[in-house]
C-alpha cells in the first residue's frame, strides 16, 4: 500500500499523531467527516479581493460543517462546505513540502509536529502556480491541527501586509 500525502510528507512522526489526526490524514478513497466551524473574514477592502481570489467562505458562527476527501497516493481532493458555502482545494507532496492549490493561489507547507500537534508554516507561494510571491508576505498565516476530546480540531488563520485579517476559522470534525 502507497503512503497517503501526509505520510509522505510527515514521514515517520504521522505515526505518532494522535487517532483522530492520523485517521483524517490517513484517509484512502472517499470520505466525510462532519462538524462546526465559526469563520471570521477581514473588513479590510484588499483582505476582501484576496478571500474572493482564494474562493474564501464569508463570516459565519457555529456552521455545520462537511469536508469530503478524496485522496489516493498521489493527491488529495478536500471539498469543504461550511453550512452551504463551498470551498475546495488540492493537495499533494513535492520535495518533500504540502502543496496546497486553493482558488488561484499555491503554498507549500513545510509540517511539523510538537506536543500532538500538526503545525503548517509556508515556505512558497505562487500565483497561478508560476509566479512566485516572496513567503515572508505570508508569515502571518498559521495552520494547526490537534486532537480535542477525541475529535479532530482546525484553526487557520490568515493575516496579510497591508489588508491584514483575511481569514480566521475553526472548528471540528469527526467521521460522519
Amino acid at each position: 500500500m502507497h503512503p497517503t500525502v501526509f505520510q509522505q510528507v510527515l514521514r515517520a512522526p504521522f505515526f505518532n499523531m494522535p487517532e483522530s489526526l492520523r485517521a483524517l490524514h490517513g484517509i484512502r478513497g472517499r470520505e466525510t467527516w462532519a462538524g462546526r466551524a465559526t469563520i471570521e473574514r477581514g473588513r479590510n477592502p484588499l483582505a476582501w479581493l484576496c478571500a474572493v481570489v482564494t474562493r474564501l467562505p464569508p463570516s459565519m458562527r457555529d456552521a455545520p460543517t462537511r469536508v469530503e476527501f478524496i485522496a489516493d497516493e498521489k493527491r488529495e481532493i478536500w471539498r469543504r462546505d461550511f453550512n452551504g458555502r463551498k470551498m475546495v482545494s488540492k493537495l499533494y507532496c513535492r520535495d518533500g513540502l504540502l502543496c496546497e492549490r486553493l482558488g488561484l493561489v499555491q503554498f507549500r507547507f513545510v509540517l511539523h509536529t510538537w506536543e500532538s500537534v500538526v503545525y503548517w508554516n509556508v515556505e512558497k507561494v505562487r500565483l497561478l502556480g508560476l509566479l512566485p510571491l516572496p513567503a515572508r508576505l505570508f508569515s502571518g498565516v498559521q495552520c494547526r491541527e490537534r486532537e480535542h476530546e477525541g475529535r479532530y480540531e482546525f484553526h487557520v488563520e490568515a493575516r496579510l501586509p497591508l489588508a491584514g485579517l483575511l481569514i480566521r476559522y475553526e472548528g471540528w470534525l469527526e467521521p460522519a
